[in-house]
């Protein structure tokens, strides 16, 4: 099968030939599966230079190489995240350093935010957001819907959708309370990115992407970071705003929502409003298995198998084990498109990775029976 036809299959909840695949990486374990892949018959041609996670300036070359069925093309303010090796400020204003880790397979780094536009209030009314109606924003997607769209299920990212853009803009500490004590602020904020993604999820669909995938941080290990009754004033609304807009100029269009954490009670309310896919379902925050069992007659889902401890600490057979277990349940009758439930990292044993994908890869619908 094609790999677009192979994720439309799995969104129709049928089952393929196998289950659709899509996997990313951290800059730093793309480094290492680029010499990994350069080894054996594993090889790369790497035509165009640079990974991004995010999307803007991305290869697809390791992805390709990989099998992965689904191909993203990112316009958010998540492009930020790897900017810079030190110390810098994105085009929104918001600041970052560089922080570094170490593995047994050398250091990483991560970018954390030490500086917010909007920190003081009165600062929002001299505040300007970067334009959406740049033609050089969607670049990277024209390319990649011109040379890939014919074999791959092109995605259109528009994630931190509102929360998260906002609270980088104000400080996560100071926009939670405004949502108690200055909701008409708080609101003002929320607003800046929903405008800003939507115009760009807008733009996404005009150039032909098969799916736009939004979403927010809403979820911790255990629970909601806010409560449900403020999510339903501050997010709900804006969110099935976006899906209604998206879905009115592309009636076929699939809709994914992101969101870490255990985020159980609102699930049924983003069906509601037109969901379509749940990404990533930790399987330490939500059972994988459950909400196949309680949800998948609406909705479908992308992920799955887990990167906090499995990836990372399992070992091959354990990755095995549980992506074998995902198909059999979650990927049962279709629904599901497998891989980690966040980027790769640079923590992952090579051996779990390649049991991942040659797990996925070689386990077709009928051997499960």
């Amino acid at each position: 099968m094609k790999h677009r036809d192979r994720v439309r299959a799995a969104l129709d909840r049928q089952e393929p030939d196998r289950c659709p695949m899509q996997v990313t990486f951290t800059p730093e374990f793309a480094d290492r599966l680029k010499s990994d892949m350069a080894m054996g018959d594993r090889v790369l041609n790497l035509s165009r230079p640079g990974h991004n996670p995010h999307g803007g300036g991305n290869t697809y070359e390791l992805e390709r190489a990989l099998d992965v069925d689904m191909l993203l093309t990112s316009v958010c303010w998540a492009n930020g995240y790897y900017q810079g090796d030190d110390r810098y400020t994105d085009e929104w204003g918001v600041t970052w350093r560089s922080v570094p880790y170490q593995t047994d397979f050398g250091q990483g780094r991560y970018t954390e935010m030490v500086g917010h536009p909007l920190a003081a209030a009165g600062a929002l009314s001299q505040y300007h957001a970067p334009d959406p109606h740049r033609p050089e924003l969607y670049n990277d997607s024209r390319w990649t819907l011109e040379h890939f769209k014919d074999e791959y299920w092109i995605v259109g990212v528009t994630v931190t959708t509102v929360w998260e853009t906002a609270w980088a803009l104000r400080g996560y500490a100071q926009l939670l309370i405004d949502l108690v004590e200055d909701q008409d602020l708080a609101n003002a904020i929320l607003d800046i990115p929903y405008k800003y993604h939507l115009a760009a999820a807008k733009h996404l669909v005009e150039l032909g992407v098969d799916m736009i995938w939004i979403g927010d941080d809403v979820g911790t290990q255990r629970a909601m970071l806010m409560s449900p009754a403020h999510w339903r004033q501050f997010l709900k609304p804006r969110m099935a705003e976006f899906i209604e807009t998206v879905k009115r100029m592309n009636p076929a269009l699939k809709v994914a929502y992101h969101s870490d954490g255990n985020i159980l009670p609102i699930i049924p309310e983003l069906i509601d409003i037109g969901l379509d896919i749940l990404n990533p379902v930790q399987p330490l925050c939500m059972d994988p298995t459950a909400l196949k069992r309680q949800f998948g007659d609406r909705l479908c889902f992308w992920g799955t198998i887990d990167e906090q401890h499995t990836l990372p600490f399992g070992t091959p057979q354990d990755v095995s084990n549980e992506v074998l277990q995902r198909l059999r349940t979650v990927g049962k009758e279709g629904g599901l498109v497998i891989g980690p439930t966040h980027h790769v990292q640079l923590d992952t044993p090579l051996e779990n990775f390649w049991a991942m994908i040659d797990t996925i890869t070689n386990t077709a619908y009928a051997d499960l029976r």
